[in-house]
C-alpha cells in the first residue's frame, strides 16, 4: 500500500483533539444553562450585532483554519481534493452552527450568525490549505513518510506527538510558571497567604522549569528510534516553546512584555534542564520513560504544594482578559489536565515493547 493511501491516525488524532479544544472554548463556564424561551437557530436570520468588531471576526475566522486543515488530512485518502474541501468546510459550518446554537442557552455568550459565517470561512481558507499540503505530502511520500523520517511508527507515536503539540498550546497560558502545568489548587481551599522571601520563589521556578523541560525532552526523545538526532529536536522544541511564551505575553500583556515570563528562576532553571536534557538524550526507552514519569510527578507535586506566588500574582494584577476571556479559559484547561494526561500516556508506552524501526510495516 502506498503511504499516501492509507488514513493518518496523526491527523485525526489531532482533528480530535482541535475539535474538543473548539467546543471547550465555545461554551467556557458552562455555568448557569437556561432556557431561552426562542428557538436556539433564530439567530441564524437576526439582523447584523451592532457589537461586532474587527477584532472579533478576525478571531473567529482564524479559530477555525486549523480546523479545516485538519479535516482535509484527517478525510484523506476517502475524500481528496475539491471532495476533501467540501467535507472539512462542511464539518467546521457544522459544528460552528452547533456551538452557536448551543450558546444560546448560556446566559454569558451570544450566539451570532456572523461568527457562523466567519468560522465557515475560516474552516474553509483552511480546508483550502489543507489540499495544498494534502497535495505536497503526496509527493512526498504522504505524512507516514514524513513522519518517519523522524519518529517510530504506529499510533502510540501519533498519540504522543499529539500530547507534545498540546504542551506547546499550555504555554500560551501566562497564569503559570515556566512549563509550570498540572495546578489543581483552585479545586481546593486556598491557604491563608504567608510571607516568603523571593530566592524561595526563585528556586521553586526553577526546578518546575529544569524537570518539565527535561520530562519533555524524554518525552519527545522516546518516540525516536536515532539516539544521535535526539538533541537537535529538543533544541528547536525549546526554541518553539520560547517563541510561543513570547507571543503570548506580547498579545495578551503588551509588545514591550514579551519577555516578562524571563524571570531568573526560569533562566537558571531553564539552563539546567538544557543541560540536564541534553545529557539524557541517549537513555535506553524504558529508562527514559520511567525518567520522565518520575520527573513530571515531582515537578506537578511541587506546583501543587508551593505557596502562592505573590510576584506572579502582582504582574497579573494588569492582565486585561477581554476578548480572550474563553481563549484563557481553554488554555487553562489544557495547562491543568496536560501533565496527568502525560503520566497515563507513559504508564501506557511503558508496558509496550519497542516501536518498530523506519521501514517495518505499519497495520
Amino acid at each position: 500500500m502506498r503511504p499516501d493511501a492509507r488514513p493518518s491516525h496523526f491527523a485525526r488524532y489531532l482533528l480530535a483533539a482541535y475539535v474538543l479544544l473548539v467546543v471547550y472554548g465555545s461554551l467556557h463556564r458552562f455555568t448557569g444553562w437556561r432556557d431561552p424561551g426562542t428557538s436556539p437557530f433564530a439567530f441564524v436570520i437576526a439582523p447584523w450585532p451592532p457589537y461586532v468588531t474587527g477584532f472579533d471576526i478576525g478571531a473567529n475566522v482564524i479559530a477555525y483554519v486549523p480546523l479545516g486543515l485538519l479535516g482535509v488530512l484527517a478525510a484523506a485518502p476517502r475524500f481528496v481534493g475539491a471532495s476533501a474541501w467540501f467535507a472539512a468546510t462542511l464539518g467546521g459550518a457544522a459544528l460552528s452552527f452547533m456551538m452557536e446554537a448551543l450558546q444560546s442557552y448560556l446566559p454569558d455568550r451570544i450566539e451570532s450568525n456572523v461568527d457562523l459565517a466567519a468560522n465557515g470561512l475560516g474552516a474553509a481558507i483552511g480546508a483550502a490549505a489543507g489540499v495544498f499540503t494534502a497535495r505536497w505530502l503526496a509527493r512526498h511520500g504522504g505524512l507516514y513518510a514524513l513522519r518517519d523520517e523522524l519518529f517510530h511508527h504506529g499510533r502510540q507515536t501519533d498519540l504522543g506527538l499529539v500530547l507534545i503539540g498540546l504542551w506547546l498550546f499550555a504555554l500560551l497560558n501566562p497564569e503559570t510558571l515556566l512549563f509550570g502545568n498540572g495546578d489543581l489548587r483552585d479545586l481546593f481551599e486556598s491557604l491563608p497567604a504567608t510571607l516568603h522571601p523571593a530566592e524561595l520563589f526563585v528556586r521553586i521556578e526553577g526546578t518546575v522549569t529544569a524537570a518539565n523541560l527535561v520530562a519533555v525532552a524524554l518525552l519527545t526523545g522516546a518516540l525516536m528510534p536515532s539516539r544521535g538526532a535526539r538533541w537537535q529536536l529538543v533544541i528547536a522544541l525549546l526554541v518553539a516553546a520560547c517563541l510561543i511564551r513570547s507571543a503570548a505575553f506580547a498579545t495578551l500583556f503588551r509588545p514591550a512584555d514579551m519577555f516578562a515570563w524571563l524571570t531568573p528562576g526560569a533562566i537558571w532553571g531553564g539552563a539546567i534542564g538544557i543541560a540536564l536534557a541534553l545529557s539524557a538524550m541517549f537513555l535506553s526507552r524504558r529508562t527514559a520513560i520511567a525518567l520522565a514519569g518520575v520527573l513530571l510527578m515531582a515537578a506537578t507535586a511541587l506546583v501543587n504544594v508551593a505557596p502562592e506566588n505573590p510576584y506572579l500574582a502582582n504582574s497579573l494584577q494588569v492582565w486585561r482578559q477581554g476578548h480572550f476571556l474563553n481563549f484563557n479559559g481553554l488554555t487553562r484547561l489544557v495547562s491543568t489536565l496536560w501533565p496527568f494526561a502525560a503520566l497515563v500516556y507513559l504508564l501506557l508506552a511503558a508496558g509496550r515493547r519497542e516501536p518498530p524501526s523506519p521501514g517495518a510495516s505499519e497495520q
